[in-house]
């Protein structure tokens, strides 16, 4: 099977995520998910990556994101793979990459669309049972968007700030959109673009992408090729 083209745009913000080899640990001590945040901030802030939500799971990772440029998203993954991956093989005396080879990545449309992403992102662990509410989750964006616990690696998206002219409004409303499950279809929405390395939002969005791209990112239509008359 051909591999899933994956779409960078500046300014488009991404759900992107990477496992590990095998769905294998990638972290195996609580200074691992410190040692990755401090690695995922300095190769973001490098390649010009903007951190609006993640969740560090045992073994794997969600990142919404939004690139500076082009290669701003491969750049950051690929810095990480470097200083993360090095340093936990020091660590534990191991050889050979901790993650999958192919990482997913998918656009996101802006507002709702972001949002509800968002939310994904943070309820992995109620959803996986690790815990009943997100705030229990120590090693999420949920302790900075929704309890105003001071993150070094977030960079608020827009969609977000909208929600109140306030901090503490802000994060009463955020924490607000956690008061409802997630839509079912939706969350499959996110697990399919996702995977598939395609686009998350409406016809005009995805429109809009395709002319900025200049190519078709809506999956062909699964059916037998019309036949042409004979002349």
């Amino acid at each position: 099977m051909p591999r899933q083209p994956r779409y960078f745009l500046p300014g488009i913000p991404q759900h992107v995520i990477t496992r590990g080899v095998d769905r294998q640990a990638t972290f195996f001590a609580a200074d691992d998910y410190a040692l990755y945040k401090n690695a995922l901030k300095k190769n973001a802030d490098r390649y010009g990556c903007s951190i609006h939500a993640y969740v560090l799971m045992t073994n794997h990772v969600h990142l919404l994101l939004t690139p500076d440029t082009e290669r701003s998203v491969p750049q950051t993954i690929q810095g990480m793979g470097r200083d993360y991956v090095q340093r936990i093989n020091r660590q534990y005396d191991r050889t050979g990459t901790l993650w999958e080879g192919r990482y997913r990545a998918c656009l996101v449309q802006d507002d709702l669309y972001l949002l509800h992403c968002q939310r994904y992102i943070e309820l992995n662990p109620v959803r996986a049972g690790m815990v009943p509410d997100p705030s229990d989750y120590p090693h999420s964006s949920y302790q900075h968007n929704a309890l105003g616990r001071h993150d070094p690696v977030i960079s608020p998206h827009a969609s977000y700030i909208e929600l109140s002219d306030t901090d503490s409004v802000r994060r009463r409303r955020y924490r607000g959109l956690f008061e409802s499950e997630l839509n079912r279809d939706l969350m499959d929405e996110i697990r399919k673009t996702t995977n598939a390395c395609r686009v998350l939002g409406n016809k005009t969005f995805t429109e809009d992408i395709e002319a900025m791209l200049g190519r078709r990112v809506r999956p062909a239509k699964i059916g037998r090729p019309r036949k042409t008359p004979a002349l």
